[in-house]
C-alpha cells in the first residue's frame, strides 16, 4: 500500500486520484500497518488513524518538512508539503470505510 501511495505521489498528476483517492488509501494503509501490531479487539483504531492523519496534515500546514530541513524528495512526498482541508475530509472518508469494515467484521464473527 505504501508503494502505491508513493507511486501516486510521484507519478500521478491528475485532479482526482492524487488529491482525493490517495488520501483515502493512505489512511487504509496506515490502518493495515497498525493492525499488524495491535490486536483486532481495539475497535477505535479508525478514529486513532484519523487523529494521526489530521495531526500530519496540520504539520504540513506549518511546513514541517522545511522546518526539519528535509530535502529528500521521497520523504517530502511521504510526509507532504501542503495543507488542505479537503485532505482531512478524505481521511475522514477513508476512516469511515474502515469503521464500516470493523462493524461488518464484528457482525460476521457473531
Amino acid at each position: 500500500m505504501v508503494i502505491i501511495e508513493v507511486i501516486i505521489g510521484v507519478f500521478v498528476h491528475d485532479g482526482f486520484v492524487r488529491p482525493y483517492l490517495g488520501d483515502v488509501i493512505v489512511v487504509i494503509a496506515i490502518y493495515a500497518f497498525v493492525r499488524i501490531i495491535i490486536p483486532k479487539k481495539y475497535v477505535f483504531l479508525p478514529f486513532i488513524v484519523f487523529g494521526f492523519s489530521v495531526i500530519v496534515e496540520l504539520l504540513q500546514g506549518i511546513h514541517i518538512v522545511d522546518i526539519l530541513g528535509i530535502q529528500n524528495h521521497f520523504l517530502r512526498v511521504l510526509i507532504g508539503t501542503s495543507f488542505d482541508w479537503k485532505d482531512i475530509l478524505c481521511y475522514g472518508a477513508g476512516c469511515l470505510i474502515l469503521e464500516i469494515y470493523e462493524i461488518v467484521l464484528k457482525k460476521n464473527k457473531k
